[in-house]
């Protein structure tokens, strides 16, 4: 069963790929603030069609929601 995952703009997104934030997020337990326009390398696919996982700058298991993030 393959997982399709589209980003804000209903591109597909595959492992690996690049995409752009959309708008700033605040980090649940922290208080550190990505913002709009942040470039996110190599990202993974969950197992859910809405969430991608990735790595930025340290933040090891950061879980982005797929609507706010754009294929660059």
């Amino acid at each position: 069963m393959d997982i399709m995952v589209r980003d804000c703009n209903g591109a597909l997104l595959s492992e690996g790929d690049t995409v752009t934030l959309i708008k700033d997020l605040k980090l649940k337990g922290s208080s550190t603030v990505l913002k709009r326009g942040t470039v996110i390398k190599s990202i993974r696919l969950t197992g859910d069609p809405q969430e991608i996982d990735c790595r930025y700058e340290g933040i090891k298991g950061l879980v982005l929601r797929a609507e706010f993030v754009r294929k660059r």
